[in-house]
């Protein structure tokens, strides 16, 4: 699983297939090739200062790292964006329920 770095790829993701979800927004784009599932994080400032933005990287991370590879799919790109007060404070399992179930509608499963 590789990490999007560059804004081009964040906005390429952004004019694609997006899912909210109470935990999260996920946006998904498909790239047309095989190159495997490439994903990005973020989270405004609405979120909260900068040690409450990391904290909710930090959980969309883990639970990308453990949800994706199960559920995502090769070739395309997901971009999951933190929500202000959910994203932290959720339990984990349900972030994890929520990733899960954007996946699907916007694979249209």
């Amino acid at each position: 699983m590789q990490v999007l770095s560059k804004r081009s790829e964040f906005l390429a993701a952004a004019r694609a297939r997006r899912q909210g979800s109470k935990g999260m927004m996920v946006q998904g784009r498909n790239r047309r090739d095989e190159d495997g599932i490439r994903v990005g994080f973020t989270c405004s400032k609405k979120v909260g200062n900068a040690v409450a933005r990391n904290r909710a990287k930090r959980r969309l991370r883990e639970v990308a790292r453990i949800v994706l590879s199960a559920h995502g799919l090769p070739g395309w790109d997901y971009v999951l964006i933190g929500r202000a007060t959910e994203t932290a404070a959720r339990p984990f399992d349900q972030l994890q329920g929520d990733l899960i179930q954007a996946l699907k509608k916007i694979h249209g499963k």
